[in-house]
């Protein structure tokens, strides 16, 4: 229990820097990003399932806030989200979900972009959940469109996201897309095809994100 609580969390987090440290990892803004970024716009960086370890890294770079589970796993990701000085905010699909999401609008209100895999938390792969969209409205923040690819990854086909984690020395890019308008209840309310075309935007900042591999 003692391993598990204060000693596992430090390894993990010792051989998670000792493996990125090695990755070569390109960030591609879009103009209206970076003009967000400038005028301190709230952001909520949307991205799929999988592509996390990819963008874990940045958290230090955009000061990420986001949700995590309270699983025994979600604790040593939380771990390592602050130690590289983001914030997190715990919950899961059947226990603290809305509490989570209160946390991580109050996170946002503070000061911290967001981070949110947008399929979550257990799926199907690639088809947007209705969270970013409340999380928008109700934090008063944009919705970036973002995509990864590496040149190599250890993929963990067993599980149901297919997480990639880059291997060692591996090139790695994150694409972001335009930020969208803050999302409103009329929007959210009357418009069907937000998922759609979110999802869409990712897909294609990921295909940004691969054909520089190229």
């Amino acid at each position: 229990m003692l391993f598990r609580k204060y000693l596992l969390p430090w390894i993990v987090w010792l051989f998670y820097r000792a493996w990125t440290w090695t990755w070569r990892i390109e960030r591609l803004e879009s103009p209206g990003l970076v003009a967000a970024r400038k005028n301190g716009d709230r952001i909520i960086f949307a991205h799929w399932h999988g592509d996390e370890l990819c963008i874990v890294p940045l958290v230090t770079v955009y000061k990420i806030a986001t949700m995590t589970s309270t699983s025994k796993d979600g604790e040593l990701i939380d771990f390592t989200i602050r130690r590289l000085g983001g914030a997190t905010s715990r919950g899961s699909s059947t226990r603290g979900a809305v509490g989570a999401l209160k946390g991580l609008v109050r996170l946002i209100r503070q000061g911290f972009n967001a981070s949110m895999a947008v399929d979550g938390p257990k799926g199907p792969l690639h088809q947007v959940k209705p969270g970013v969209f409340e999380l928008s409205r109700l934090a008063g923040a944009r919705i970036v469109p973002t995509g990864a690819a590496c040149s190599r990854a250890i993929v963990f086909h067993k599980s149901w996201n297919k997480a990639q984690l880059p291997t060692p020395f591996s090139r790695v890019f994150v694409s972001f897309g335009d930020p969208w308008p803050v999302i409103t209840r009329e929007q959210k309310v009357k418009d069907p095809t937000l998922a759609e075309r979110l999802a869409l935007e990712i897909s294609r900042a990921c295909q940004r994100a691969t054909e520089r591999l190229t």
